[in-house]
């Protein structure tokens, strides 16, 4: 599949040269070595544009877990839960 970066450097791709015509004006093709490289630029910029917050819920465990301990008086399990939790907040500190 052919890839594209447009005059902003993103990327595109289409599935046959008989769309070439949905790319925006000034496309230019590209390798896929290239393309790989934008694509990995691209992740890096929304993974640092995320904030603490929404990098702590994609981390926290699973409030099931929590909600097992209290329903079985396993006080072992709610420890662990509470102990993972604050390693996220640890690693993603407030600003």
């Amino acid at each position: 599949m052919p890839h594209y970066k447009d005059q902003n450097n993103k990327l595109h791709w289409i599935d046959s040269s008989e769309h070439e015509s949905y790319l925006p004006v000034g496309s230019v093709q590209i390798t896929d070595e290239q393309a790989q490289v934008i694509k990995t630029q691209e992740l890096a910029e929304i993974e640092s544009a995320k904030t603490y917050v929404e990098k702590r819920q994609a981390e926290y465990p699973p409030m099931t877990d929590y909600l097992d301990g209290v329903v079985k008086g396993d006080q072992a399990k709610i420890a662990k839960y509470i102990a993972d939790c604050q390693a996220v907040k640890t690693k993603y500190p407030k600003p």
